[in-house]
């Protein structure tokens, strides 16, 4: 990643281990997406397990009601067989009986007619013969219905087969998925841990550029496009940040811009922060603050140093509530210790006085509430016309932080923003952060150089393994192969790409309702091409040299 020039050794060794963490979680991402993608087809072959096994399982059960009926015919069809067995038997006996009995002369006499004997005769045989064929019938149909069963208990036993083969294949597939499942939690978790690791390293890096977030203590942001020095070279490109990194809750210069337009402190804090209300705290609250001392809350207040104390008085006002608050949370009611810099709140051994003190006075022992207790109502200097919320710039999520514009009317423009934003008149509204003392102190780009940057960004979409030679050029971290310009553009073209020697223009689209950049835009001798805004910016700030940094999501690209 981006080393600083002016960095110490330990700010250069958090940088590699920012370096690390980046490619470890992207190493991670990759993994992640591969076990997705691996697991996709798994679930899909599970589902159509499942869907074979519920149409297996209704063909046994009807196998199985269709051998209950079968066995049932066959029963029925056995007991038929029996009955008119004993019958044909029976008849049989009486016939060869009456055959074998008296005499023919003795059948004639005692017959009153010769018909009525060959009637007889001829009744008794077809009996016999009609019980015949219905045995013979009855036969067939036991021995179909015999076949039948073999057959639907050959079918029954094959179906189970099959049953237990898709049982065991889906048992095997949900084992896999499960532990894909889990592998890919197990990823997530490793990611969200890694990515909290170098959201605190990143924050330390923009630190190195002394970025304050006290209204009160903060020097001028030194713009290039008010500072009137020249690089020494044109034409040239700057990239300007619209506000300062920590853009949640109170917006110390929109506090001013709103306090000026007629607004009291209750609608100034009511614009960034979500609360229930004010709640009236003991004043006589014990502040332990590291290094200074114990203070009572509200001669602790009375010490702060966040704003200029000859700002409007509504503007006081809310600075006190929101410092309090933030105290009051901080400490949970004076339980703990607080700290006496701009990681905590700017505190001062000696009261500020003044108008500053008259507000502590008039809000006395005030503080802003939600569920009973107070917020921690965390405060910048300038957000660049933008509320964010605490996750929005990687801070765990929290109810009382909100999103919202900041400024008169709707922002449609860069020139809406420049016109409406309550924070404009800060001098840290629109910024290009970064210096190189070789270039007279500007962030000024050579042409060539944003051609390196887009180079960059494109070698590494093509092949995501080379970004470990993609640092910064002028300063890499220690031990790390970095290719220079015209390494990077051999690379891209081995891959495919067709990389530029110079970038003549760039335009920038942005999402005005969220305040972020969504697409920017380059053209030059390598034709056209596009970024996603936070693409650009991540690799803006890991090949952009010395500490030429973008410090937010909303950004412009000035050329002159």
């Amino acid at each position: 990643m981006l080393i600083i020039t002016s960095f110490s050794l330990k700010t250069v060794k958090a940088e590699d281990e920012i370096d690390r963490i980046s490619k470890q979680i992207e190493e991670l991402a990759k993994a992640r997406q591969m076990s997705e993608a691996a697991t996709r087809p798994l679930e899909a072959e599970l589902g159509k397990l499942q869907d074979k096994l519920e149409a297996i399982q209704q063909a046994i059960r009807q196998a199985s009601d269709n051998l209950l009926n079968l066995e049932t015919g066959i029963k029925k069809r056995e007991k038929d067989f029996d009955n008119e067995y004993l019958l044909l038997s029976h008849n049989v006996e009486s016939y060869y009986k009456r055959l074998r009995g008296p005499s023919p002369l003795y059948i004639l006499l005692a017959t009153k007619t010769a018909s009525g004997l060959i009637k007889d005769i001829s009744y008794q045989g077809s009996l016999a013969d009609e019980q015949k064929r219905l045995i013979a019938n009855i036969t067939g149909e036991l021995l179909s219905l015999e076949k039948d069963k073999k057959r639907v208990e050959a079918d029954k036993q094959r179906l189970a087969s099959l049953q237990t083969q898709l049982d065991s294949q889906a048992a095997f597939f949900a084992k896999e998925i499960k532990g894909a499942k889990e592998y890919q939690k197990t990823l997530s978790v490793q990611i969200a841990q890694l990515s909290a690791r170098q959201q605190e390293l990143i924050a330390a890096k923009l630190a190195s550029l002394n970025i304050s977030r006290s209204a009160a203590s903060m020097g001028r942001c030194d713009s290039d496009l008010t500072n009137g020095r020249d690089p020494g070279f044109s034409p040239k490109f700057a990239v300007f940040t619209y506000g300062v990194p920590n853009r949640v809750g109170l917006n110390q210069w929109g506090a001013y811009g709103r306090a000026k337009a007629g607004q009291g402190y209750d609608a100034i804090l009511r614009a960034y922060y979500n609360f229930d209300g004010y709640q009236n705290f003991d004043n006589n609250i014990k502040i332990n603050v590291e290094g200074m001392g114990s203070f009572s809350l509200e001669d602790y207040v009375k010490r702060i140093y966040e704003v200029p104390g000859d700002w409007p008085s509504e503007v006081l006002k809310a600075q006190a509530i929101a410092a309090r608050s933030y105290v009051l949370s901080y400490t949970n009611n004076g339980s703990g210790p607080i700290c006496a810099t701009e990681s905590c709140q700017v505190f001062q051994p000696n009261p500020k006085g003044g108008a500053w003190e008259q507000a502590v006075n008039d809000t006395s022992g005030k503080a802003m509430v939600q569920g009973g207790k107070p917020i921690k109502a965390w405060f910048s200097s300038t957000h660049g016309g933008y509320v964010r919320t605490s996750s929005e710039i990687g801070w765990s999520e929290t109810a009382w932080t909100k999103h919202a514009t900041d400024g008169q009317g709707s922002f449609n423009s860069f020139s809406d923003l420049t016109s409406n934003s309550y924070d404009r008149e800060s001098p840290w509204f629109y910024c290009d952060w970064g210096s190189r003392a070789q270039f007279n102190k500007t962030a000024w780009l050579k042409p060539e150089e944003l051609a390196d940057i887009v180079n960059t960004i494109m070698l590494a979409k093509r092949d995501s393994g080379s970004q470990e030679h993609l640092y910064q050029p002028d300063k890499p971290p220690s031990g790390a192969d970095v290719w220079d310009q015209e390494r990077v553009k051999q690379e891209l073209r081995s891959r495919g790409g067709n990389p530029y020697s110079n970038i003549s223009e760039v335009s920038i689209s942005a999402d005005f309702a969220s305040g972020r950049v969504t697409q920017v835009n380059v053209s030059g001798d390598g034709g056209s091409t596009s970024f996603e805004g936070s693409e650009f910016k991540n690799f803006f700030n890991l090949r952009a040299p010395a500490n030429i940094q973008i410090v937010g999501p909303l950004y412009n690209v000035e050329k002159r």
